[in-house]
């Protein structure tokens, strides 16, 4: 099935946790002048516009980026993305929203590598169109980014099974972003056994993942099944803006399960999430989780809901 339009939901309370999560881990990797590989196996359109038919349906982003857009006290690394995302918007007015392959091509250095997967035939020609439109914007302003060719590729592909050919990267550094539609129930299966190969080839890399938290139950055992595979640590972090819907519909928690994180992202997260809680609420079933532990037996799990 390729029915699904993530332009209906950009920006969006999901979209936070992710890009904050996932500009956090790209700053970590840019700490050593070794280069990394940044790979995202379902990268989308790249850029959302928030007036368009899609995005303006349910207005979506609202209930997320739209809280934080004017917000004066916003912590470092909200205050990052947030900043991030107005680089996009120059005039000041909330148009557009990046997504993920946005996000990593403003952090990448010119020695880095992005490998960017879609399958969907119409986000796979805006993904190209908008680099296009990158290099160009480059170009003109004398600067060279190296947007495309050997510092970006993109394929309209399946990134389940084209990530194996990338594993490991040339400079044993890399992190991997999977973000499925979960419009299938095979995705969460395919999350896992795709990330149970991945740990074979590149045991040391780090792997986030993005899951909507649902009654189903698919979405109660992804993490837990990603909890028992052979990493050097997890992380799992969900957040909550209010309570289930009655009718089970609509998506009010989402999660973001990273595998092998570095050590500083708990601690921040740990500060952060209390506020994200305050500001992204819609009522008294807003909250989030947080815990830590290893793949072993004697794994440490620490829980923190509010």
């Amino acid at each position: 099935m390729l029915s699904y339009r993530h332009a209906f939901h950009a920006g969006n309370h999901a979209d936070v946790l992710k890009h904050l999560v996932l500009i956090q881990l790209l700053r970590y990797l840019g700490q050593k002048d070794v280069p990394y590989m940044y790979i995202d196996t379902h990268a989308g359109a790249g850029v959302y516009e928030l007036d368009s038919k899609f995005a303006a349906k349910n207005a979506e982003y609202e209930t997320g980026i739209g809280r934080l857009w004017d917000r004066r006290d916003l912590p470092e690394p909200a205050a990052d993305y947030v900043q991030l995302v107005k680089s996009l918007n120059p005039k000041g007015k909330m148009r557009y929203y990046p997504g993920s392959p946005y996000c990593a091509e403003n952090i990448l250095r010119e020695q880095d590598r992005m490998r960017l997967f879609e399958l969907h035939p119409s986000d796979s020609k805006l993904l190209e169109a908008n680099f296009r439109q990158l290099e160009a914007q480059a170009t003109a302003e004398g600067r060279r980014t190296g947007a495309r060719g050997k510092r970006v590729m993109i394929q309209k592909a399946d990134g389940f099974t084209g990530l194996k050919a990338l594993l490991p990267p040339p400079s044993r550094r890399g992190l991997v972003l999977i973000d499925p539609p979960y419009e299938v129930k095979d995705d969460y299966r395919r999350v896992s056994d795709t990330l149970s190969d991945a740990l074979t080839r590149f045991a040391t890399g780090t792997y986030a993942v993005w899951y909507p938290v649902l009654q189903r139950m698919e979405s109660r055992q992804l993490p837990e099944k990603l909890k028992r595979l052979p990493s050097n640590g997890w992380l799992n972090v969900t957040l909550s803006i209010s309570a289930p819907l009655p009718d089970g519909f609509g998506l009010r928690s989402s999660g973001m399960f990273i595998l092998n994180p570095p050590w500083t992202l708990e601690p921040m997260l740990r500060s952060l999430m209390p506020y994200l809680v305050d500001v992204l609420r819609l009522d008294d079933g807003a909250g989030f989780t947080l815990e830590t532990g290893d793949a072993l037996p004697a794994s440490r799990n620490l829980r923190r809901a509010l």
